[in-house]
């Protein structure tokens, strides 16, 4: 049974009920309605639809549209407020959504942002824990490469979204890319139980998807399958591994039929193609500080989403390629307000197709952020967590650090290492820069110089390294770091960076800017 607006919708049952009648709807429209309140949140597809109401028969539009029309007659919802038309796509059921016992007094919404608990993310002992290798390429063309990465990305992230089950990040699981490890020992340096490795074969019209899932505590297949599909299918055995999956771990995965929490790919395979290949040029040029690279991203990121205007994750890429040159003084869009503008266009556009994705969330939560809107940025960020209790993204540290917050972005921050055991650099500048607001500047070395030796020419490592030093008066120190920053951005200018440290707390701003002037850097 599931409670909305006063509604009391009775599966078992089959009828649709209010505190002093019963309403009345035809099966197939009482059907229409179940599949949208079973999947509220989320977009309903036409195709999910006319598969769950009319299966094994071929129906029309006007089948489906008269459906929905006789729903929102039944509800009370003539100015669609909580049926969502998506144009071409289908219907999102937009109403909170909870089952009696939840709440006696309301209907269940997503947690309060102050009931978080991120520390919950570093805790799986009773959860079974799994990562999962990159799929190997078969086809010898390591062009290719981008397709079977994609395919693992896709299973990590909608594994991820399944609450019962702790995910290792996509991250720390491609540290194993390439390299030929005992899952033991993969399970003991991430600290999982099980290591599903797979592989991918395609071409023109075929695809053959390999999987099997190993126990990492004493290397015994649990199970092990193989797909032979036409390639439009691809995304369907996507689904289906992840079922799979699950089913073996015998994971309870919170009503995983009700919810089907599964989000489908695009529709559109060439969408989803460009997709892959813009993710691949935005990872060479972020782990490469190539401008080319951010380009190519931007063109197929641009063409998938002309191809599926709905695509929700390639805006989500297509926003971060701005968001990354606004801060880094790679070319003319460096401090561009044009530049952040765009990214908060695409941010959003990204919300507003998929309000459930975490890294739509995340996104728009970092653009609120430069935009010294911090209180949205943090319940943007909050959100996601909400959303995907295994999801990871180390820019909350940052915006809580800029908020006034570090002691709560060290605990977020440490919580998130349990998810990407591989501490990646950027990650440790930012606890370095927790340390140094809480005057912790021994512990803030610490972090900043293992962060710099990761990633040397991460400049704002090396400006945060320098204002530290220079607190506790190793001025040599400081100096070297602050010719590092001159090295990485030879005009760097005090006054001109100021644009990007957005720190709500003048006195956070100026213990900063203190440090980074006693470090020798200029003023202007």
């Amino acid at each position: 049974m599931f409670q909305f607006n006063g509604y009391l919708l009775d599966v078992a049952r089959g009828c649709l009920r209010t505190e002093d009648r019963e309403v009345e709807l035809r099966p197939k429209s009482f059907d229409v309605l179940r599949c949208l309140v079973e999947n509220a949140g989320r977009l309903v597809t036409k195709d999910e639809l006319f598969k769950a109401v009319w299966p094994n028969v071929v129906v029309s539009d006007e089948a489906l549209t008269q459906c929905i029309s006789e729903v929102r007659e039944a509800i009370g919802d003539d100015g669609q407020t909580m049926i969502k038309t998506m144009p071409r796509r289908g219907y999102r059921f937009a109403a909170p959504v909870s089952k009696p016992g939840d709440d006696a007094e309301a209907p269940q919404r997503l947690a309060p942002a102050a009931s978080v608990d991120y520390a919950t993310a570093a805790r799986h002992s009773d959860k079974p824990s799994i990562a999962v290798l990159p799929f190997v390429n078969l086809n010898n063309d390591p062009q290719q490469d981008y397709f079977s990465d994609g395919i693992t990305g896709d299973i990590i992230t909608e594994l991820s979204r399944f609450s019962d089950l702790a995910v290792i990040a996509r991250s720390s699981a491609f540290q194993y890319k390439g390299k030929a490890v005992d899952v033991r020992q993969i399970g003991r340096e991430l600290g999982v139980r099980y290591v599903l490795e797979g592989s991918v074969r395609r071409d023109e019209s075929r695809i053959r998807i390999t999987a099997q899932l190993v126990d990492a505590v004493n290397g015994a297949h649990r199970w092990a399958e193989r797909y032979d599909r036409e390639l439009r299918d691809a995304f369907a055995v996507q689904d289906e591994v992840v079922r799979t999956i699950v089913t073996i771990l015998q994971v309870r995965v919170i009503e995983a039929e009700v919810e089907r929490i599964l989000s489908k790919p695009p529709a559109t395979w060439e969408a989803y193609d460009y997709y892959l290949r813009g993710f691949e040029a935005f990872a060479i040029g972020f782990s490469q500080r190539s401008m080319p690279s951010f380009y190519e991203a931007r063109r197929c990121l641009e063409r998938s989403v002309a191809i599926d205007p709905g695509y929700a994750r390639a805006y989500v890429i297509l926003a971060r390629t701005y968001m990354y040159t606004y801060v880094e003084p790679r070319d003319a869009e460096y401090l561009n307000p044009a530049t952040l503008e765009r990214a908060d266009e695409l941010a959003k556009m990204a919300v507003r197709l998929d309000a459930t994705l975490p890294q739509a969330r995340t996104l728009l939560g970092a653009v609120l952020m430069f935009q010294r809107r911090h209180e949205e940025a943090i319940a943007e960020f909050e959100q996601a967590f909400v959303l995907n209790p295994n999801f990871s993204d180390h820019s909350f540290g940052l915006c809580l650090v800029f908020a006034g917050q570090p002691a709560r972005a060290i605990e977020v921050m440490q919580a998130s290492m349990r998810l990407e055991p591989f501490r990646n650099a950027t990650r440790l500048a930012y606890m370095g820069n927790a340390c140094y607001m809480l005057g912790r500047y021994d512990d803030a070395i610490t972090s900043l110089r293992e962060s710099a030796w990761q990633m040397p020419n991460l400049r704002i490592t090396q400006l945060w390294l320098a204002a530290a030093y220079a607190q506790l008066d190793r001025l040599g120190e400081a100096r070297a770091a602050a010719d590092e920053v001159r090295r990485i951005e030879p005009t760097f200018a005090i006054e001109r960076w100021k644009r990007t440290a957005v720190y709500k707390r003048p006195e956070d701003a100026e213990r900063l800017f203190r440090g980074i002037r006693k470090a020798g850097l200029p003023e202007s």
